[in-house]
């Protein structure tokens, strides 16, 4: 009897270890339309941010024209033409939907003709 509540107690356990692991695997395999659709409720606030690593993995931006980041990612959440840069938001902005007090977000820099240069993803709460 003892052993079986030592065995019971130990796979209970493990099943919790387990199930604690496969939360914290945050990788969502990029989806566009969920992307474009997110919004900045509770229940999305992780959507953009679980599918960054595969975004970078599965996309070349370098090279890209405004038009086609704009296909795959939406429209921007913040745009500052006179500097070249496109920032895309992912993640929850926890004191409001203004882009500087955004925690996580995608930077991309474009050149003067529309090209991204440059990719930068940003992480500040840490």
């Amino acid at each position: 009897m003892k052993k079986t509540l030592k065995y019971g107690i130990l796979i209970f356990g493990m099943i919790i270890l387990i199930g604690y692991f496969l939360k914290e695997n945050t990788n969502e395999k990029f989806d566009s339309e969920k992307w474009k659709n997110w919004t900045e409720l509770k229940s999305d606030y992780q959507l953009r941010w679980n599918m960054m690593n595969n975004l970078q993995d599965e996309y070349e931006f370098n090279g890209k024209t405004k038009t086609e980041i704009i296909e795959l990612l939406g429209y921007p959440d913040f745009e500052t033409p006179n500097f070249g840069i496109v920032e895309y938001f992912y993640g929850y902005c926890l004191d409001s939907s203004d882009h500087e007090k955004c925690e996580k977000q995608l930077m991309l820099k474009f050149d003067s003709k529309g090209i991204v240069i440059s990719l930068k993803v940003y992480n500040m709460d840490k």
